[in-house]
């Protein structure tokens, strides 16, 4: 689903449902770690984009999305985390995924340079 954003079949509102349903979801934080970037833009850009309910058979919550748009000006923001967990193989393209090469200076600097692109 992150790379079919990435290609433009899939709106950025999609990508915060999905992504914020299996942060949360993700009891054992198997995931969370690679998940953090794109959680760090959509949680900076819009608070409320996603809201939390009460699950009713279940403890925990239901993640559903809220009625207003991702904002577009955040969206390259959200685009560059993309790029970041899918080029680390967290979270997007599944078990496996290959490591980014570089360190994490490597992956700050290309997230920087996505910003400006």
């Amino acid at each position: 689903m992150l790379e079919a954003y990435l290609a433009g079949r899939v709106k950025a509102e999609r990508v915060v449902v999905e992504v914020a349903s299996a942060y949360y979801r993700d009891e054992r934080r198997e995931k969370r770690d690679g998940l953090r970037p794109i959680i760090e833009v959509i949680e900076r850009a819009a608070p409320g984009v996603v809201e939390l309910a009460g699950a009713p058979n279940r403890p925990g919550f239901l993640i559903t999305a809220a009625e207003r748009p991702f904002p577009r000006e955040y969206e390259m923001q959200l685009r560059v985390a993309v790029e970041v967990v899918l080029g680390e193989g967290g979270g997007g393209k599944g078990e496996g995924a290959a490591p980014a090469h570089g360190g994490f200076l490597s992956r700050v600097l290309a997230a920087i340079r996505g910003v400006f692109r």
